[in-house]
């Protein structure tokens, strides 16, 4: 048996009573082919009182419970990126960010009147932001001959980007035990506050000043740097300073053997995702050209699919950034457009395979969360899904589709594990 998931992130939406969402609007053949001959549903993936945050919502749909597993964002990012963490570092995801003034403020302004405009600097190149973050580590960092390098920045995917510290007497800045005081940092994800003021969402909570005073300082450092200079000239934001979040330790998950018996792949462009698949014992292929943008090598994701497959793995996960990050940018044209993509150059190819490769196989199709245009941030509410099983495709029913609204009629799992149980279980 195959096993393939795959992840149109945040392509779920909210549709409106008398208008549709982008799922759809969406020309999606295969996934409303799919789900016309399988079934279809509703998943709740953010448990409650957890923020609806890819980290806990990628767990949950890989089977995981992230109100036992999540040990924070950036540690999982940080596994990915081959960061080599001790029990005691905590790690710190750290975006690059567009702050501009106010319209309507003239002349010099302090920086907590900022307003937080693209949380991803124009989906900035990874070479420029290669070279803004070593700038950065060079000032504030393990550059700085005082901090016996307990301070370490590290240059990730275009704006994504890790800080690790590691608590000691001889820290920066007099951060002292941060690894005890990590979990009480009230520290807020940047695209949850697009067009605010920044001073209003800095960091909270005993011991976390010096969060903050890397975050103004980086924009010190930033605002002129020559990099930025020629992204304004040519029209581009700016990463013209550091935003600083998803704190947490070295997790430690059960591998996926353990928990559902099969060996397998992930395929992404983030970090998160494919740090999650690494601490759970799976691959983690990297595939040329993958952004986690629009510009992403769709093709590339599913011709490492099917390889994966033809390699011997029972499983593989296919996570698609694109649709999330068109979601936080409030662009429903490109989310529409991304959503396509994915079902005509990462859906299509792969069903072709499976249906040809002479075994049966399972196909889940599930949004991580939901990003709405409206709000340009996560939501909580229960997303879609499609459920294939190639040994029990009945005949086609015209009024199933993958959408919010379809879903709306199936099926609602309480939880991703329980929907992942249900998927590997299912005889």
């Amino acid at each position: 048996m195959k096993y393939l998931i795959l992840v149109p992130d945040g392509s779920a939406d909210r549709p409106g009573e008398n208008a549709l969402s982008p799922l759809e609007e969406a020309n999606i053949p295969n996934m409303d082919g799919l789900a016309r001959r399988g079934e279809i549903g509703l998943v709740r993936t953010i448990p409650e009182g957890i923020p609806p945050a890819s980290d806990a919502a990628n767990l949950a749909v890989m089977g995981y419970d992230p109100v036992c597993d999540l040990t924070g964002r950036s540690p999982l990012e940080a596994v990915s990126m081959g960061i080599e963490m001790s029990d005691e570092d905590v790690a710190f995801r750290t975006n690059l960010v567009t702050l501009r003034a106010p319209e309507a403020q003239v002349g010099s302004v302090d920086f907590d009147d900022l307003v937080i405009v693209d949380h991803s600097a124009g989906d900035i190149s990874n070479e420029e932001a290669k070279a803004l973050i070593e700038d950065i580590d060079a000032v504030l960092g393990a550059g700085k001959a005082d901090t016996d390098g307990r301070v370490h920045f590290y240059p990730g995917v275009s704006y994504r980007h890790a800080l690790i510290i590691s608590p000691g007497e001889k820290t920066a800045g007099g951060i002292g035990d941060v690894a005890s005081e990590a979990g009480g940092y009230r520290l807020t994800p940047p695209h949850d506050i697009l067009e605010r003021r920044v001073g209003d969402y800095m960091p909270k909570g005993e011991g976390s000043a010096f969060i903050a005073d890397f975050m103004r300082e980086s924009y010190r450092l930033l605002q002129a740097h020559p990099i930025n200079l020629k992204r304004e000239k040519t029209g581009r934001n700016p990463g013209n300073a550091i935003w600083i979040w998803g704190q947490g330790k070295r997790p430690n998950l059960a591998t996926f053997r353990s928990k559902f018996g099969i060996e397998g792949s992930v395929v992404s462009a983030v970090d998160l995702i494919k740090g999650i698949g690494i601490c759970a014992g799976l691959d983690a292929p990297s595939v040329a050209g993958a952004t986690g943008t629009l510009d992403t090598n769709f093709s590339g994701k599913a011709e490492a699919a099917i390889d994966a497959f033809k390699s011997g793995r029972d499983f593989v996960y296919v996570h698609v950034e694109a649709p999330d990050e068109c979601s936080h940018q409030g662009n429903r044209a490109e989310k529409i457009m991304a959503i396509e993509r994915i079902d005509a150059d990462v859906l299509c190819p792969v069903l072709d395979y499976l249906a040809h490769c002479g075994e049966d196989y399972r196909i889940l199709i599930v949004p991580d969360h939901r990003t709405p245009l409206e709000i340009r941030t996560h939501s909580d509410e229960p997303v879609p899904y499609v459920l294939f099983d190639s040994r029990k495709a009945g005949t086609e029913d015209g009024g199933k589709a993958f959408s919010e609204r379809a879903g709306a009629t199936g099926r609602l799992f309480e939880s991703g594990q329980a929907l992942a149980e249900y998927f590997f279980g299912g005889s």
